[in-house]
C-alpha cells in the first residue's frame, strides 16, 4: 500500500491502520512539506518521501489523502503506474463534476467498489448524514418537496492539520460555533448529488459546527415523512441488520461510543406535536475512522477481495 499525504490527520491514521492490518504492508508514505523527514507511527519510524519520489506502481492500492484540488492529478498518475486508488479528497466525489470513480459509501456500493480502479471515499460529514438518511430514501418515505435540516458538530481534526489561528487550543476550548453558514459548505454538493441519485425530491439545509474536541461527528437531522411509522427504526433494520459497522441504538448516540472505531451509530426518534410527521435522526462517527481512513481501508479490503472487517476496530 502507498499513502500520499501521510502527514495529515487522515493520512497518519491510514498509515497506522495499514501497519496493524493482517494482510497489508506500507510500501511508501509521502509528505510534500515534510519530505526527507520521518514520522513515528505506532512505535515505528516511517520515512516521508516527496510525492515525486514515490514508486506508485509498487503499491497495489494507493491512498490519496492529499488536499482537495491537488489529489486528482496524483490519482491519474497512480492509475497510469498500474495501481488502484482510493481518493480521500473531494476531487472525484459526486457533485465534483468529474466522472469515473466509484463512490465508496461502502454499505451502499459494495459491488461497484469491489471492481473499481478508483474509489472516491466520501467526506466525513456526508458519511454521517447519508448513511443516516439512505434507508428513508430507499423506501421513498420522505415527504416530497420537503426540507431536511441537518446540524452536524465535528471535532477540530476535521479541519486538517495545517496550523490556523482559529483552530488553536485557546481559540477552540470552551467555545462552540457554527461555520459554513447559509448553506455554503463544500460537502453539500456531494450530499445533494447522492440524494438526487436516490430519487429524493428534497431540499437540504446543512449547518456544520466546530466542537472543542479532537475527533468525532454528531449529526442531528430533522426529516419530514409521508406518514407515521409504527416502528421508527424498522427502515434502518431493513437496510443495516447485517452491517458490521452500523450500530442502531434506542438512545441518542454519543462521541465516546464511536471514537477510534470504524462505526456509525444511529438512533431515530419520532417528534411530537408537529403538523407533518417528522423524524429526528441522530448519527455519530469518528471523522478520522468511518469518516475517512477507516472507510478507506474498508473499501480497500473489498477491492482486494479481503474480509471487509480486516484490520478495522469495530
Amino acid at each position: 500500500m502507498g499513502v500520499l499525504g501521510a502527514s495529515g490527520y487522515a493520512g497518519h491514521q491510514l498509515c497506522s491502520l495499514i501497519q496493524r492490518h493482517p494482510s497489508l504492508s506500507l510500501k511508501f508514505a509521502t509528505a510534500h512539506d515534510q519530505r526527507g523527514t520521518t514520522a513515528r507511527i505506532d512505535g515505528q519510524t516511517i520515512p516521508l518521501l516527496a510525492p515525486d519520489d514515490a514508486k506508485l506502481g509498487e503499491a497495489e492500492i494507493v491512498f490519496s489523502a492529499l488536499p482537495h484540488g491537488s489529489s486528482h492529478e496524483w490519482v491519474t498518475r497512480a492509475r497510469q503506474a498500474g495501481a488502484r486508488v482510493v481518493d480521500l479528497s473531494a476531487d472525484l466525489r459526486p457533485g465534483s463534476g468529474v466522472d469515473g470513480a466509484a463512490y465508496g459509501l461502502t454499505e451502499l456500493s459494495r459491488t461497484q467498489v469491489a471492481g473499481a480502479g478508483i474509489v472516491a471515499n466520501p467526506g466525513c460529514y456526508p458519511t454521517s448524514v447519508l448513511l443516516a438518511l439512505a434507508p428513508l430514501f430507499a423506501q421513498a418515505l420522505v415527504l416530497e418537496g420537503s426540507t431536511i435540516t441537518i446540524n452536524s458538530a465535528s471535532g477540530v481534526s476535521g479541519a486538517g492539520r495545517s496550523p490556523r489561528r482559529e483552530l488553536m487550543f485557546a481559540e477552540v476550548s470552551e467555545d462552540y460555533r457554527a461555520y459554513g453558514v447559509g448553506n455554503t459548505h463544500s460537502h453539500l454538493s456531494e450530499m445533494r448529488a447522492f440524494t438526487r441519485s436516490m430519487g429524493a425530491d428534497v431540499d437540504l439545509v446543512f449547518t456544520p459546527h466546530l466542537l472543542p474536541v479532537a475527533r468525532g461527528i454528531l449529526s442531528t437531522i430533522t426529516v419530514p415523512i409521508k406518514a407515521p411509522l409504527d416502528d421508527v427504526l424498522q427502515p434502518w433494520r431493513d437496510a443495516y441488520s447485517d452491517e458490521p459497522f452500523v450500530e442502531l441504538a434506542s438512545d441518542p448516540p454519543t462521541l465516546r461510543e464511536v471514537v477510534h472505531r470504524n462505526v456509525i451509530r444511529i438512533a431515530v426518534i419520532a417528534l411530537r406535536e408537529t403538523r407533518v410527521p417528522t423524524l429526528l435522526v441522530l448519527s455519530a462517527l469518528d471523522n478520522l475512522m468511518k469518516g475517512a481512513a477507516g472507510q478507506a481501508i474498508q473499501n480497500a479490503n473489498l477491492m482486494l477481495g479481503l474480509a471487509e472487517c480486516a484490520g478495522l476496530p469495530a
